[in-house]
Order: C-alpha cells, then sequence, then structure tokens
C-alpha cells in the first residue's frame, strides 16, 4: 500500500511537470510570434496594441519620466510602429479614464481641470454649409481651410474657393474660427510664401483660434514634398509660424503620431499648440496638444456628407 501510494504521487507529479513545460512552450511561441505571421487575428492584435499605447500613455500623463517605447499604429489603422518616448518634450496631463469615444461621440467627464468644446474642420469638399444648423446641433468652432498649395511639381498656391463664405456665415452663427493651410512646402522660402498667401487672404480678419500650419504628405501618389527630410519639415513649420506670431496671429502646427515619431523635431516645436490628428478610439501620443480631430467621418446637421470632428480640451 504504501508503495503503490509513493509510485501514484511520483506519476501525478510527472505528469503535472509535463503539463506545465507544454504550457510555457506554448506561451512562449504565442509570444514570439510575428505580428505578420497571421498567427493572431489583426482585431485582435489591434486590441491589445491600443490596450498596451492606453496603459503606457495614462502612465506618462501622471507626469512620471517616461523614456519606454510607445507601439502606436498609424492613421490609417493598417501598420504599427515603434517610437522612443522623447523625455524633453513636455507630455499631456488628460486623464484616459475620463474619455468615452462612442460612435463618433467624445465626452470627458471626471476630471476637474478641462472640459469640452466641439469643433469641425472644414474646406470647399463640404459644399455649401448651414452654419446656424452647425451651431444648434452642439458644435461653437470650426477650422476653415483658407488655403492650400498643389502637391504637383509646380506647387501653386490656391485660395479656398468656400473660404470667405464659410467665414463670414460661421461668424454670423456664432461660431469661433481659426484657419488651416495645406502646405506642400519644400524648404523655408516656400514656406514664407505660404504664410503671406494667408495675410494677403486673411486681410486682418480677427480669429478667435490659431492660424495652423498642415504640412501634409499625400498618400497613394506622387507629390512634391516626397523627398523632404525631416529636418526640413520641421524647418518649414518654425519658418511659417514665427512669420505667423510676428503678424498677431497664434501659430499652431498639425500633427499626428508618425509626424511626432519620425519627421518633427518636436522638441524645437515644442513652443506652439498642436491640433493632434488620431482616429483611434484613445489618443496615442504622449505629448501635449490641445485639439484633437477624432475622426473623418463624422455627421453634422447643417452639412452634407462627412466631416471632421474634432474636441478642444479647455482648462477650467
Amino acid at each position: 500500500m504504501v508503495r503503490f501510494a509513493r509510485k501514484e504521487i511520483c506519476c501525478i507529479l510527472l505528469c503535472c511537470i509535463l503539463i506545465t513545460g507544454c504550457q510555457r512552450e506554448v506561451a512562449g511561441k504565442v509570444k514570439r510570434q510575428p505580428a505578420e505571421s497571421g498567427g493572431v487575428s489583426q482585431s485582435s492584435l489591434m486590441r491589445s496594441e491600443t490596450e498596451v499605447t492606453a496603459k503606457t500613455l495614462k502612465q506618462g500623463s501622471r507626469g512620471k519620466k517616461n523614456t519606454d517605447t510607445l507601439h502606436f499604429f498609424d492613421a490609417q489603422g493598417k501598420k504599427w510602429y515603434d517610437t522612443t518616448i522623447d523625455p524633453k518634450v513636455k507630455k499631456h496631463t488628460y486623464d484616459w479614464s475620463c474619455l468615452k469615444n462612442k460612435k463618433h461621440f467624445v465626452t470627458y467627464t471626471g476630471d476637474n481641470r478641462y472640459y469640452l468644446r466641439r469643433g469641425v474642420d472644414v474646406s470647399h469638399h463640404q459644399g455649401s454649409i448651414n452654419w446656424k444648423k452647425v451651431k444648434a446641433a452642439g458644435y461653437d468652432f470650426a477650422f476653415l481651410r483658407i488655403g492650400y498649395r498643389g502637391y504637383g511639381q509646380s506647387g501653386s498656391l490656391n485660395k479656398d474657393r468656400q473660404f470667405q463664405k464659410n467665414f463670414k456665415a460661421a461668424k454670423k452663427a456664432g461660431m469661433d474660427v481659426g484657419v488651416y493651410f495645406f502646405s506642400q512646402a519644400v524648404n523655408t522660402t516656400e514656406a514664407l510664401q505660404e504664410a503671406a498667401f494667408v495675410f494677403k487672404q486673411l486681410k486682418g480678419k480677427k480669429l478667435e483660434l490659431p492660424v495652423v500650419y498642415d504640412p501634409e504628405r499625400i498618400l497613394g501618389a506622387s507629390a512634391r514634398t516626397d523627398g523632404v527630410s525631416g529636418k526640413q519639415f520641421t524647418m518649414n513649420t518654425i519658418a511659417f509660424c514665427e512669420k505667423i506670431k510676428k503678424a498677431g496671429y497664434q501659430p499652431m502646427i498639425y500633427s499626428n503620431m508618425y509626424w511626432e515619431a519620425f519627421l518633427f523635431d518636436m522638441e524645437k516645436l515644442s513652443i506652439y499648440p498642436v491640433w493632434y490628428a488620431d482616429y483611434k478610439k484613445v489618443p496615442q501620443t504622449p505629448y501635449e496638444f490641445t485639439f484633437w480631430q477624432y475622426t473623418s467621418k463624422g455627421k453634422v446637421n447643417g452639412i452634407a456628407g462627412t466631416v471632421d470632428l474634432n474636441v478642444w480640451f479647455c482648462r477650467r
């Protein structure tokens, strides 16, 4: 009886060791599995990466020195990248546990330091807009495209053909207004030309919100900016913003996480407020920003089709 019990115990222990070893081996294989292998579904990968990102950013928002590697997705949510968070660049202090983002409607409650205002950004692509209906729908600010540089080699400067009409009607409806310029500058000389073009269109108009520099790269087509380095993008941005500032307007830069990671020198640009674009449920950037463009597929009464939606994190 005694020897039988010992054998039984030994068998049980051996089985436990073998099962545990197998579990560890399987867990190790899953952990090492590359994202592109197809072993993990894309939707599951995106959920897990979002959770990791949200956790990292929440820790950073509490003021702790954060030199971790940040995983983030591009604007289309198709590729993810790694970047080192720059400890020299000021971090935002938002608490993402207070953020709710459901069906293109964002709320932020429980943080007595900030409250949200809602807004849109538009160009002639939205056609004729009924700004009274937009205001009545709960939106009280707008960024209007004032002009753009073509991305062809000629790089012509162009007015947004709806700007003057949008400006007059939005102001009359009681909207706070800012403007943005779609840049394709390849050097500082062209960036200064773009700033001068903005002044000419404004003609001394009063703005409640900043003049935004939007140095876009063109996806899916060749563009004159394809060979522009991150260093040059940064220099162009500074040239534009400083000229705007000298003219008495508040400059701001339009950005996303990819640009902040690989193009912009965020330390040099930290003196300017940021309008941050990110279509994930939670903003992925650890860095300071004021406005968040959170979708390009919004629906607003008074605007035909889809429109970009934004929130403004205002200090109480």
